[in-house]
């Protein structure tokens, strides 16, 4: 029998399959290799009585710590450009994380309702066209502009992030309404889990999921520099054209993609962010 883990609580996991839930154990075996299953994963498992067995954990896609979950499809990055204010470097801060692990970013700017003259936030909007980057305007409380984020979430594990009083709760609520998958009333059998908001678990909507978790919020991560690089998926098309092949497009001569922020084909703002983050890069 195979199917994906959609939570995992004091050593059991409860796998989803054909529309039924079954609560299994892993087997021993993975402790060997230093292995746990994850929300998220798909995996095999024997069938024993009432309780089922973890047998095999499919290759992952991705997995993240914080919140720990694997096979990542989609993040939306919910943030407000006021009440809170918006940070630019912690939303690229978002966008680059979300690149290093192949998770696509959509950024979701809510309380629009709130903004008297939104074209003083254009830049933003201009900074994610170069980027490639997806963006939504939305107004959760009055479930305005939420049809593409319901429409995004169709085949994806999508995750929800962003600092608090964003609205992160609000469109998680909106979004999974009645069909939220609370550990409390999988079935009657199982009765561990229950108030245990500190824990990562899967929620069905809109023919996905969704991660109901209590935050995607440390960025406490350490990337080399190669690997920041790699994460600004926005120079790939003009890396072709550096005159060095491993250029890092910041202090080398002939560079394509400097030459490209300069022209104004890339963002200057998520060019002087990754110079930043380059320079205080511990790792080469």
């Amino acid at each position: 029998m195979e199917g994906i883990i959609i939570k995992g609580i004091g050593g059991f996991y409860y796998v989803l399959c054909d529309e039924k839930i079954y609560e299994c154990k892993a087997r021993g075996k993975f402790r060997h290799v230093k292995l746990t299953p994850m929300v998220g994963d798909e995996v095999s498992f024997d069938l024993e009585e009432d309780t089922g067995q973890i047998i095999n954990i499919h290759e992952r896609k991705n997995f993240l710590i914080r919140p720990p979950v694997a096979n990542v499809t989609k993040a939306f990055i919910v943030t407000s450009l006021i009440n809170p204010n918006i940070n630019i470097d912690l939303l690229n801060n978002y966008i680059l994380i979300c690149n290093h692990y192949d998770i696509e970013p959509i950024v979701c700017f809510n309380k629009m309702d709130l903004i008297e003259n939104s074209d003083e936030y254009a830049f933003i909007a201009i900074m994610l066209n170069k980027s490639d980057i997806g963006y939504l305007f939305i107004e959760a409380k009055n479930d305005h502009g939420l049809d593409p984020m319901k429409n995004m979430l169709k085949d994806n594990l999508s995750i929800l992030c962003g600092v608090s009083g964003t609205g992160k709760s609000t469109i998680f609520n909106k979004l999974t309404g009645d069909d939220f998958m609370d550990v409390g009333d999988l079935s009657e059998k199982i009765t561990r889990g229950k108030n245990t908001t500190r824990h990562c678990q899967l929620a069905s909507a809109y023919d996905g999921y969704i991660v109901d978790t209590p935050g995607f919020s440390s960025l406490s991560f350490d990337l080399s520099k190669m690997e920041i690089r790699d994460a600004f998926k926005e120079f790939k098309k003009y890396e072709r054209d550096c005159k060095f092949r491993q250029c890092f497009h910041y202090k080398e001569p002939s560079c394509a993609v400097k030459k490209a922020v300069e022209d104004g084909e890339l963002s200057k703002e998520r060019y002087d962010f990754y110079v930043n983050k380059i320079e205080n890069s511990r790792r080469k």
